[in-house]
């Protein structure tokens, strides 16, 4: 082999891994800001009633042992009217139909604008109220947008990037759609008292939910149960 050939090749491989080292420095970075809600003592207690009353679990703090995380969508147009949205401790007077469960007023550990930055609103171990009959176990992830509002591909990649430093923080087992909550019923994981209290979701769509799971593969995460 003649020896410019070799010159050559080695110049190839060490412009091909120039090439991926910057690509992978290129993948943008998603900022974390801290933008809590209330929690006051108003919250606390209603949080700890809630998880006796709906998930039949007495505990001192309203803590969570996080081992699954759910993506949403708002169904509103903007971060800041979701912020208000979930801000109070007590539902507002538009979401009456909730308050036969309880009054704790809904809201998720994260909200994702639709530029990719992400707000986290609660810690990831105090309770949120965010899906029927998993709350006690499940980091809510809340992302601005709908069915007007298609999610965005800074927000799939804002979502990775957040389920993968969850996943290196906790052992968390399984990465669901709101919409795929009802699976659980009948397995070990669900937890919810009233066996008739249940509503009908769509978010974060289904499209979405499968272009999550590709990115995520390498992590061996698992979806929601089958029908059986």
């Amino acid at each position: 082999m003649k020896p410019n050939s070799i010159l050559h090749k080695l110049f190839l491989s060490a412009l091909l891994s120039l090439l991926a080292i910057s690509g992978a420095y290129a993948q943008k970075i998603y900022p974390v800001i801290q933008k809590p809600i209330i929690f006051d003592e108003e919250r606390k207690q209603l949080s700890l009633e809630y998880l006796e009353k709906r998930h039949g679990l007495e505990q001192a703090e309203p803590t969570i042992k996080p081992t699954m995380i759910v993506l949403h969508w708002t169904e509103i147009p903007s971060a800041e009217k979701t912020f208000n949205v979930f801000n109070s401790s007590t539902l507002p007077g538009a979401r009456r139909e909730l308050t036969s469960a309880s009054s704790l007023n809904v809201s998720s550990q994260y909200l994702i604008d639709r530029d990719g930055t992400i707000y986290q609103l609660l810690p990831d171990t105090i309770l949120a109220r965010h899906v029927i009959g998993l709350n006690y176990c499940a980091i809510g992830v809340e992302n601005v947008g709908g069915e007007k509002w298609p999610l965005t591909e800074a927000q799939l990649e804002a979502n990775e990037q957040l389920i993968r430093s969850l996943k290196s923080k906790y052992p968390i087992e399984y990465v669901i759609g709101h919409y795929e909550y009802n699976l659980f019923r009948g397995t070990p994981l669900w937890k919810e008292t009233d066996s008739a209290y249940r509503t009908e979701k769509t978010d974060p769509g289904i499209s979405f939910m499968r272009r999550i799971r590709e990115k995520i593969k390498d992590l061996d995460i698992k979806g929601a149960p089958a029908h059986k």
